[in-house]
Formats: C-alpha cells, sequence, structure tokens
C-alpha cells in the first residue's frame, strides 16, 4: 500500500492552479468503479455517502467493523488510490486506526477534530498529539488530511483555522481541510498553514476549477455525490409508477 500512498501524496505536488487534485466519493464498489473508469486518478469515500448506503446516519452512526469493511470493498474494486474518511476514528487508538485502514486497503484517511455525538471540537493541542501518533503508526503509508472543524462549530475566524492547521502540520498531516471555510478565504488560509488545502465542493457553490484558482489544491464533495445519485434513483422510481 505505500506505493499508492507515495502516487496519491504526489498528486498533491506541483499542481497548477486551474487543476487541483479532484477527488469523487464514492460510496460503493460499482460507483468506484465508474469514477475510475472516467479517469480519476484517485478517490475519497465520504463517511456521509457510505452511511447512508448502508442505511445508517452520518456522524459515526455506523458501527466501525461496517464502514471499514465498505472502504475495502471500494479499496479493492479499483486499481486507483483510496483515501477514506474516518470521521473522529470511531474511539479507536491511533495504532488500531491505522491497521484498519492498511488492512481495507486505504491509501490516505481524513480525519475530523470535533466529536460528531457532542459537536464539540477537540483542543487543538491534543488533537495534533493524536494526529502524531497515527503518522508515526502510519510512517509514509497513509496520506494524512487533517480536517478543520472551527467554521463548522467553533468561531469561523481566519485566526482559529490557522492555529489549529500549524498545529496539524507540525505533527505531521499531509493536508488539511477547513470544511466550510469561505471560498474566498482559502488562498490566505494555504499560505499562512503552508500545507496542501482541501476544500468541499457543494451544488451551486464554485466549481472543482474556481476553487483551485481560489486556493485549493484539492477538492472533494462530501456526500454530494452520492445524494445526487439517489435523486436520479427516485426520478427514476417516479416515472415507474406513471
Amino acid at each position: 500500500m505505500s506505493d499508492k500512498a507515495t502516487a496519491l501524496r504526489e498528486l498533491h505536488r506541483g499542481r497548477a492552479a486551474d487543476d487541483p487534485l479532484v477527488l469523487p466519493g464514492p460510496w460503493d464498489a460499482a460507483s468506484a468503479r465508474v469514477f475510475a473508469d472516467a479517469g480519476f486518478p484517485a478517490l475519497a469515500t465520504p463517511s456521509e455517502g457510505v452511511s447512508a448506503s448502508l442505511g445508517y446516519p452520518d456522524g459515526q452512526g455506523t458501527p466501525a467493523d461496517e464502514m471499514f469493511a465498505a472502504i475495502g470493498r471500494i479499496a479493492r474494486a479499483v486499481d486507483v488510490p483510496v483515501t477514506a474518511d474516518v470521521e473522529a476514528g470511531y474511539g479507536l487508538s491511533a495504532g488500531e486506526l491505522v491497521d484498519r485502514l492498511l488492512t481495507a486497503g486505504a491509501a490516505g484517511c481524513n480525519l475530523e477534530d470535533s466529536d460528531p455525538v457532542t459537536r464539540r471540537l477537540a483542543d487543538p493541542r491534543r488533537q495534533a498529539d493524536r494526529l502524531a501518533e497515527v503518522r508515526a503508526a502510519a510512517g509514509d503509508a497513509l496520506v494524512v488530511n487533517a480536517r478543520i472543524d472551527s467554521y463548522l462549530r467553533g468561531d469561523r475566524t481566519t485566526a482559529a483555522a490557522v492555529e489549529r492547521g500549524r498545529l496539524y502540520a507540525a505533527a505531521g498531516a499531509d493536508c488539511v481541510y477547513p470544511i466550510f471555510a469561505p471560498p474566498t478565504q482559502l488562498a490566505d488560509l494555504a499560505e499562512r498553514i503552508g500545507l496542501p488545502l482541501n476544500a468541499l465542493c457543494r451544488p451551486g457553490g464554485p466549481s472543482p476549477r474556481e476553487l483551485g484558482v481560489m486556493g485549493a489544491t484539492r477538492i472533494t464533495f462530501g456526500g454530494g455525490l452520492q445524494q445526487q445519485a439517489l435523486e436520479a434513483v427516485k426520478e427514476l422510481a417516479r416515472g415507474m409508477r406513471l
């Protein structure tokens, strides 16, 4: 798996501003094959989309065993690197988390810094310590994307996001993900944190290319692609009843 992690890490480097790394979010093996066959060089599982496909709510509502089994099915279905959204880590130790990810075939992971149940932000230094433990356990075998939830649950200031991002960078994160940061702040955040920055692409917002020009190095979609696919299924179902 270190080869895929190396390939995924390299995909973040040397990109033109109008050519960010676009990581579609497959929710099962079939959707993963569709995205890989379309030519995307890597994929990023979304916890929301995978949870919905398994019949659970997002926010660590999916039992860890089922989530890692789903990640494994997705990773086995394609030849490209797969990075996995593992929310806040399901209460696993850093070593256990890394072992489960590598066993599933993941080349990277997304770890958030708030509790999905209490909705409280983690202490940034404590979260940095956890990221350092994940890095130590994984070595170079995982690309670690550190999600910053201060715009979601904190004071929504650039200063707060930068403080967290710098701590996570020092802990060994490969990239940071200030979810829901205003697109106009992306370039400033990326420059001040000093790592590739992940941005969320949402319907009605800037396109992946536009987000890249605004400062993002990589683009993910959360559960949005699974939701759009489900809307198409609903439309199909309505048509079948006519």
